[in-house]
């Protein structure tokens, strides 16, 4: 298990912008997968984006275009910029690792973070 802490959620009006962060305890960090899920109110948590240890990306329809995800290895950390936000887009975010890539997707891993919080409201 890979120990992971989620930050720099919080409440943006629609049409701002807010950047995750996600690091991560594990010294191979390199070698890893990472993702980030959602999950809101009611739904199921749902993949918003995944990034490969080489760097080739993965990303929902409904956030393409409008998030970027990105890796800094030298710090252990994935991050999540997100744009353009939308009210739909509040949610808790987790922040994922451990899971294969396959068939051009990332498949879930076992170790997640406790999750931040993001709202967009006026």
């Amino acid at each position: 298990q890979v120990r992971l802490v989620e930050s720099g959620g919080g409440l943006v009006q629609p049409g701002g912008s807010l950047r995750l962060s996600c690091a991560a305890s594990e010294s191979r960090f390199s070698t890893y997968h990472m993702a980030w899920y959602r999950q809101a109110p009611g739904k199921q948590r749902e993949l918003v984006a995944a990034i490969t240890s080489t760097g080739s990306t993965q990303y929902a329809d409904s956030v393409k275009g409008r998030f970027v995800i990105s890796r800094e290895n030298a710090k252990s950390t994935v991050y999540l910029q997100m744009n353009s936000l939308k009210p739909e887009d509040t949610a808790v975010y987790y922040c994922n690792t451990g899971g294969p890539w396959l068939y051009g997707r990332y498949f879930t891993g076992s170790s997640w973070g406790q999750g931040t919080q993001v709202t967009i409201s006026s």
